[in-house]
């Protein structure tokens, strides 16, 4: 089975309806029980949950730390590549952004220069970043990357092209523990209007290949939105329902979620359906409340003083000091095309200190290499 079944069980028109309808009184129902239904979701995504965002809070810090803790995971990206063949009218690595800013994949040596700035920061969790680009970054390029990223750290992650299942495997086999793969829209209309070239723009493929990774061995799974492609409760719905459905297909992988919101574009585009931060707000609490067990991923996407005011709504992983470039932090610091601006500039210390002021604690590593069977230390 595919999510797209499922998916086409609960259409636009049926999410839009059962939004319409909610009343006050749905909404405190979806908060009172401790299962909630897509039904549910529709309640709590509905413009009069706008006036439940306490109670909605209350309960999403109650679920967070009884699933996780008063703990926050950091992370850091790293891009060893911004060379890209797709053409996503959203992004800044779009073969046609109109962007000349230069474009490379980082050597075997950058790479583990990379890997090395941030070991000695702390770091022991990284997420390596590609553009859309199979010929220029190859899987057995990837697969490289992540075997040295395995030289430095326990948890390695990537966030690349849709691969086959075998190709997942074989990053698996080289180390790989995660897999962040967003769609950017669920609705395929919006999907096909924003991605016009390339692999990318095979709708199904992509939609499946989260699933066929943890089919693959990949233990952590993380989706996402992009934020401001379409209406907000309606893909933030679908992700929602699409995350439940990999807790159930992929029962061996943890399902994280993240809410990147689009805040800087190219010139040639200009954000549809931009999300204010109350939205955020609301969004990050309603699914909060209807996957109680998926991490949340929180990036520098953005700003420093919203992020902190973020933690205690069910944040469960930070990225902090992260570029969004190749060579980002030690081979080409300024030199290379970024994918997007980031807002949150601030250390890591500080990140740290922030995290610690909002009552939790940071945590670099949440496992030891004792327990992973793919290391030989």
């Amino acid at each position: 089975m595919s999510f797209l079944e499922e998916l086409g069980a609960w259409p636009r028109a049926r999410i839009e309806a059962l939004i319409e309808r909610a009343r006050p009184e749905d909404v405190a129902a979806a908060i009172a029980r401790e299962q909630r239904t897509p039904e549910d979701l529709c309640a709590m995504l509905s413009p009069h949950a706008q006036a439940c965002l306490e109670p909605m809070a209350a309960e999403a810090r109650r679920l967070t730390r009884w699933h996780f803790g008063r703990t926050i995971g950091m992370y850091a990206p790293i891009y060893i590549s911004n060379v890209c063949g797709a053409d996503c009218v959203y992004c800044g690595y779009a073969v046609r952004s109109g962007n000349r800013e230069r474009r490379l994949n980082l050597s075997a040596a950058e790479i583990r220069a990379e890997c090395a700035a941030l070991a000695a920061e702390g770091y022991q969790n990284v997420l390596l970043l590609t553009g859309e680009a199979r010929r220029a970054a190859p899987v057995s390029y990837i697969a490289e990357a992540v075997a040295i990223a395995r030289e430095f750290f326990p948890s390695v992650s990537v966030e690349v092209y849709s691969l086959d299942e075998d190709e997942y495997r074989l990053l698996c086999q080289r180390g790989l523990e995660g897999v962040t793969l967003y769609m950017e829209t669920y609705d395929p209309t919006v999907y096909q209007a924003v991605h016009l070239k390339g692999q990318k723009t095979d709708y199904r493929y992509r939609l499946d290949a989260i699933e066929r990774a943890g089919r693959a061995g990949a233990r952590r799974l993380s989706i996402g939105a992009l934020l401001g492609l379409t209406d907000w409760r309606i893909d933030g719905f679908w992700t929602a329902l699409h995350g439940r459905y990999l807790q159930r297909a992929c029962w061996q992988s943890a399902v994280s979620v993240s809410f990147p919101r689009l805040l800087h574009t190219p010139a040639r585009f200009s954000i549809p359906h931009l999300v204010t931060d109350a939205e955020l707000v609301q969004l990050m609490l309603a699914v909060r409340l209807f996957l109680p067990e998926a991490g949340f991923n929180l990036s520098t996407r953005e700003r420093a003083e919203f992020r902190d005011h973020l933690i205690p709504l069910g944040v469960t992983m930070m990225s902090a000091g992260s570029s969004t470039r190749p060579g980002g932090y030690a081979t080409h610091v300024d030199e290379t095309l970024e994918q997007f601006a980031i807002e949150d500039r601030r250390p890591p210390a500080k990140v740290v200190e922030a995290i610690r002021a909002q009552g939790y604690e940071p945590v670099w590593k949440d496992f030891d290499y004792a327990f992973d069977e793919t290391s030989s230390r």
